[in-house]
């Protein structure tokens, strides 16, 4: 049998699920409001703004959202038909495809950025010191560096 979490540890645990929660509820909400976008739009359109050419794999973009195959088809398939994304073939390999920036998705995210910072700000960054940033930043990079070898690992053995 699985060993319990201490007092402490408990305590942890459940503030950061049931916070963690109420944060994401409240900048999606704000994010909705303020620019129609869904936090995974907002997402795709980031991660396509900083790459060079505003265009990703599928399977590139799918692993950085950690989203299944299914799951990105969709996204990029519902943001297609809004105009901030296309679908176009990989020029060094025909059989992929990737996902482009339109100019429309560029300026919807510049658009919707300033509000969804100053959610980020009031929801969750003024409240914190420069420790705790650095705290924070230290936790969830180690946690992220460990989960993404662990998925990266499972996903080797079982395309063995």
């Amino acid at each position: 049998m699985t060993e319990g979490l201490d007092t402490a540890r408990l305590a942890a645990w459940r503030a950061y699920v049931e916070s963690s929660q109420l944060l994401l509820t409240q900048l999606e909400e704000e994010l909705r409001d303020a620019s129609g976008l869904s936090f995974a739009d907002y997402h795709v359109l980031v991660l396509l703004s900083e790459v060079p050419g505003q265009r990703l794999r599928m399977g590139e973009l799918a692993n950085r959202l950690v989203f299944s195959p299914s799951r990105l088809t969709y996204q990029i398939s519902s943001m297609q038909r809004r105009g901030l994304v296309t679908r176009q073939a990989c020029p060094e390999d025909r059989r992929g495809s990737e996902a482009v920036l339109t100019a429309a998705g560029l300026l919807a995210l510049r658009e919707a950025a300033p509000h969804h910072l100053a959610s980020v700000r009031a929801h969750l960054m003024d409240d914190l010191d420069d420790d705790e940033v650095a705290c924070l930043t230290r936790v969830f990079e180690r946690l992220g560096r460990r989960l993404r070898a662990a998925r990266d690992a499972s996903t080797a053995n079982a395309s063995r």
